[in-house]
């Protein structure tokens, strides 16, 4: 018994230090990001696709959609294993989902950002980066 202790504690330790990394990086990137959404985002039926014009940058395209969607894995299952041991859970897979590409995200997001408590909190974060609130209606 004390064998399989000895051989867990290593890996407790590393769960905490990438825990409480992934609180950090939350804490910095979450108002940041909140910041950038434009301020119509949400007013709109269906979201607006942009795509690259140039056949060049098709490549650099697919290469940051495949980062943006391994990350979001990443995160969406680190958060899942946080929910069962020390860790941002929530707020990690929160993060996942909102990097990932998957069908009805938009519908998603306008789900929830139409609970007063999350638009008065996401306008909270963005007046304090002194920008415009996000208008939903």
């Amino acid at each position: 018994m004390s064998e399989l202790l000895d051989f867990i504690k290593p890996f407790i330790a590393l769960i905490g230090v990438i825990s409480f990394l992934v609180f950090l990086i939350s804490l910095v990137s979450v108002p940041w990001l909140v910041a950038k959404i434009p301020e119509d985002y949400f007013l709109h039926h269906k979201r607006k696709k942009t795509l690259p014009v140039k056949r060049a940058a098709w490549v650099r395209y697919l290469a940051l959609k495949l980062a943006r969607n391994t990350l979001g894995l990443i995160l969406l299952t680190a958060g899942f294993f946080m929910l069962f041991i020390p860790g941002q859970g929530l707020l990690t897979m929160v993060m996942g989902l909102v990097l990932m590409d998957y069908p009805g995200k938009y519908a998603l997001e306008k789900k929830i950002i139409s609970y007063p408590v999350v638009i008065k909190g996401l306008n909270w974060l963005r007046s304090k980066a002194n920008k415009p609130p996000l208008r939903n209606q």
